[in-house]
């Protein structure tokens, strides 16, 4: 007989690695973890510098923290090499370079569909984050400069001009890092960087003091244009200039298409839930980033999937 989970986790972050190890320890056996990307926690990897400061309470935002697994402040190197541990400890079965399409429920059981297959499960919690999908400008960037723009710092090269677009955390942290070795600014449209943490408000109030990055702030961008294999990009206030290299760092959005085809509705951006995480599909659960005014913090979601972990436990007794 086709074999049933009973519990597949879509996504691999610390909610969803918390709903595996949390109901694992609840004695739940059969989990699957299904990752479209390469390893566990793909937005750290991808959209954290290395030896960015990691915390449990993210943008000072205290949270006790519920389950068994005890994160602590670190960078982002010992973070993922704590989750490694976490998962490696507790036997949970990680299978990656799997993206789930579209989630069904006929006759009490899921179908999770893959590329090629169908996965069975009594349980699904869906925890994909919202950096999966990162935000892109309205604009349409000409195809001969899109190598020369990205939304992470993993093509960039020393000695560039690099623009960096956004106001948040991470636009922050990408034009400090990269001040060091090139020359750099950083493009947002309001006055100040009120949405970043105090560490970073004060980095790039250093950085731009002494003219390390260069603030072009309360502009906005109506398109880029290829300048002689360079970008050009066209502010509205002020007049043009020409970079080697655009970086977006503007956020991520909710995977609506997605959410939908899985039956899961939506409010304000965010899917809705009850207070154990359950969508209006019995035995759906949704968790981490997605569910978060802004996400990001790690502490939430482990909180997420000890409470889906106790919830699905005490409804299996």
């Amino acid at each position: 007989m086709e074999k049933i989970y009973d519990m597949v986790i879509v996504g691999a972050g610390p909610a969803g690695i918390a709903a595996a190890v949390e109901s694992y320890m609840l004695g739940i056996r059969n989990i699957l973890m299904l990752e479209k990307d390469e390893n566990h926690n793909a937005t750290i990897r991808k959209y954290y510098k290395d030896n960015k400061r990691v915390d449990k309470d993210w943008k000072g935002q205290k949270v006790e923290l519920d389950g068994n697994i005890y994160f602590l402040d670190g960078t982002k190197e010992t973070t993922l090499d704590f989750f490694d541990e976490v998962i490696k400890a507790h036997g949970v079965e990680l299978k990656t370079h799997t993206e789930v399409n579209k989630i069904e429920k006929t006759d009490g059981i899921f179908d999770v569909y893959i590329a090629g297959g169908c996965i069975k499960a009594k349980y699904v919690v869906v925890t994909i984050g919202r950096m999966g999908k990162p935000n892109k400008p309205d604009y349409k960037i000409p195809s001969s400069i899109k190598k020369l723009v990205g939304y992470t710092l993993d093509d960039c090269k020393d000695g560039e001009k690099i623009l960096v677009i956004g106001g948040g955390d991470s636009a922050i942290e990408y034009a400090v890092d990269l001040s060091a070795r090139n020359e750099v600014a950083i493009c947002y449209r309001r006055a100040t960087f009120r949405r970043a943490n105090p560490t970073n408000q004060k980095d790039i109030a250093n950085a731009i003091a002494h003219k390390e990055v260069r603030p072009i702030l309360n502009v906005n961008i109506s398109g880029l244009e290829d300048e002689n294999g360079k970008v050009k990009v066209l502010f509205e206030e002020i007049e043009a200039e020409v970079y080697d290299r655009v970086i977006y760092a503007i956020g991520g959005t909710t995977p609506s298409a997605f959410l939908a085809s899985s039956g899961i509705e939506e409010q304000e951006g965010k899917p809705v839930h009850d207070d154990n995480y359950e969508t209006a599909v019995e035995g759906l659960f949704v968790a981490g980033d997605i569910t978060q005014e802004s996400g990001g913090s790690i502490a939430l979601g482990l909180n997420h999937g000890y409470k889906i972990a106790c919830h699905i436990n005490n409804n299996c007794i």
